[in-house]
């Protein structure tokens, strides 16, 4: 669909907020694969993003998050994966880098609709790390009523869909405990996209992770090497339960870089500059 013709078909108000519904405006999408006739951001990806399977396809990193890949692909054929919870014990374990690392390699290019749902109100980064300008999304539809599928967008060039958090939230609690959220992320798991990435809050305050848990089939818990406490990941494993936790990422490993850069005959930007 073009733009010109995405624009006649929506009643825009003067914040982006449109006042037709998803169920008027997706009327004939049935996925699992295709476009959704939503408007598209594309991201200049600046070096902040970090999305290595994009950036740097050849690299230790990209290639564990295709093993990740494989194994929720697995899942999702033998128990029906398909909304997943982001997660950290702490802030600045990088759930977000991971979430969108995961998004781009799931939907390969664009092939399959990945959504990614930014659920952390309270520090919302995605569109600061993807370099694009905020427009209204879940806070600003929650206080509105608005329907939160008309603030979702394509991003290019990595090939998902993105529904941002909004401006940070003074009322977080009030709206990931609330039916709002809850219908929404159902709503989301009936149709419209083959995967659906929840960037969740940190695990503390515990209540708001546990609403969200319920609402997805799976977490994937995010730690940092050297940083995150042992105490820390097993005290949020036993608060999840183990059952639901499909896997831990460890992120920022330090000494991968050099085995792939052998293996490929790849030269990284920091081992060029060596003499």
């Amino acid at each position: 669909m073009s733009d010109y013709i995405l624009k006649s078909k929506l009643k825009t108000e003067k914040d982006g907020i449109s006042s037709v519904s998803s169920e008027e405006f997706l009327p004939a999408f049935d996925g699992p694969d295709g476009y959704l006739p939503v408007a598209t951001e594309v991201s200049p990806l600046p070096p902040e993003s970090r999305i290595v399977v994009h950036s740097d396809p050849r690299s230790a990193g990209a290639d564990r998050f295709r093993l990740v890949r494989i194994r929720l692909k697995n899942l999702q054929a033998t128990r029906g994966l398909k909304s997943l919870l982001i997660t950290s014990p702490l802030p600045e374990d990088g759930k977000s880098t991971v979430a969108l690392n995961l998004a781009t390699v799931l939907s390969e290019n664009g092939k399959h609709p990945v959504l990614l749902l930014e659920a952390d109100v309270y520090r919302p980064s995605i569109l600061k790390k993807l370099g694009l300008k905020l427009w209204y999304g879940l806070t600003e539809c929650y206080k509105r009523g608005s329907d939160p599928m008309m603030a979702v967008r394509r991003i290019d060039p990595l090939g998902f869909y993105l529904l941002p958090g909004g401006r940070p939230a003074d009322d977080g609690v009030s709206l990931l405990q609330s039916n709002f959220t809850s219908q929404l992320i159902k709503r989301l798991s009936s149709n419209f996209f083959k995967w659906i990435l929840i960037d969740s809050p940190p695990t503390m305050p515990i209540a708001d992770i546990l609403v969200l848990k319920g609402l997805a089939d799976g977490t994937l818990l995010v730690a940092r090497a050297g940083r995150t406490p042992r105490e820390a990941i097993e005290e949020t494993t036993r608060y999840l339960g183990r059952d639901h936790v499909i896997g831990i990422i460890l992120n920022d490993v330090k000494g991968l870089e050099a085995t792939y850069s052998q293996y490929y005959g790849y030269v990284t930007p920091e081992t060029r500059a060596k003499p």
